[in-house]
């Protein structure tokens, strides 16, 4: 058995539909993100605020590599497959499917999110342009595209089928 790694744009659902998996698979479930500040012991708008995106990028391909080889399934930040690093990592430890969810279902969940930097400092134009220029990174990073815009427990399902 290879890890799953969920990727998509913020809000599309990872860490939800992740933990549905992980339960309904047995399998240990891991939000990178969450991760990444227990390890750092600092939230991700401070690493963001203190060290930069590059920096935080960093984090998060070292992060993957602790989880290959796991029998586990991996909630990506939004932004992970985008690094070349990151992306490779991912599609060489295990098996990448991409959550393709419609940007105004995304925006709504992150608009009022304070804990998404990103999101916070950005426009709804800026974060639909985010999204339409990593769209097709997500579209290539990926093994198995599904379908965001049905419920949780039906996206859980599409995943299982074909891991």
């Amino acid at each position: 058995m290879v890890p799953v790694f969920l990727c998509g744009f913020m809000g599309c659902g990872k860490s939800t539909v992740g933990r549905i998996v992980a339960k309904k698979t047995e399998r240990a479930f891991v939000d990178l993100d969450e991760y990444i500040e227990d390890a750092a012991g600092i939230s991700i708008p401070e690493i963001f605020e203190r060290y930069g995106e590059s920096h935080f990028r960093t984090l998060e391909a070292e992060a993957i590599k602790i989880f290959d080889r796991s029998f586990t399934v991996v909630a990506l930040g939004g932004g992970a497959v985008i690094n070349d690093r990151s992306r490779a990592l991912a599609n060489k430890a295990g098996l990448v499917i991409f959550i393709d969810t419609p940007f105004d279902l995304c925006y709504d969940r992150i608009k009022d999110d304070g804990h998404r930097p990103i999101a916070k400092s950005s426009t709804k134009e800026e974060l639909k342009a985010r999204f339409d220029a990593r769209y097709p990174v997500y579209l290539s990073a990926s093994s198995v595209r599904v379908d965001g815009s049905l419920t949780p427990d039906e996206i859980a399902m599409k995943i299982i089928e074909v891991m």
